[in-house]
């Protein structure tokens, strides 16, 4: 009896879990149209303008497989997803310098600037949602 108990509450936190991710993100996705992006969007940009360049400055960006760790898409997913970036001109692909089979995601001027003026919406959306 006791372990079904343990077993219902581990099964509502999950639940609980995935209520909270559905929530945010549709709010994310929401507050961020505004900016012609989704949440998904968003946290590509995020991530890529996080990569640090070879002296720990600005942003040489991330291999694609790099990127699908991060931001915890399929690697088809997210293909689909730089592809429609590249179109809108927030992110480029190159070679890997250091693999010339890799390809690697980084932020144009432009898309640096779309991040920083999404960051503020999307913390703001993150911190009346998920603080305290």
């Amino acid at each position: 009896m006791a372990a079904k108990k343990a077993e219902q509450a581990l099964v509502g936190r999950w639940r609980s879990i995935l209520v909270l991710h559905a929530r945010v993100q549709c709010e994310l996705d929401r507050a961020l149209h505004g900016h012609g992006l989704c949440g998904s969007d968003f946290e590509v940009l995020d991530v890529l303008a996080g990569s640090p360049d070879e002296d720990g400055h600005g942003s040489r960006g991330y291999r694609v497989q790099q990127l699908s760790e991060r931001v915890h898409l399929s690697q088809s997913a997210l293909s689909r997803l730089v592809d429609r970036l590249e179109r809108d001109g927030l992110v480029e692909r190159a070679m890997c310098p250091e693999d010339r089979r890799g390809v690697r995601v980084a932020l144009t001027p432009k898309g640096r600037a779309r991040h920083g003026e999404a960051l503020p919406v999307q913390r703001a959306v993150l911190h009346r949602l998920l603080a305290g």
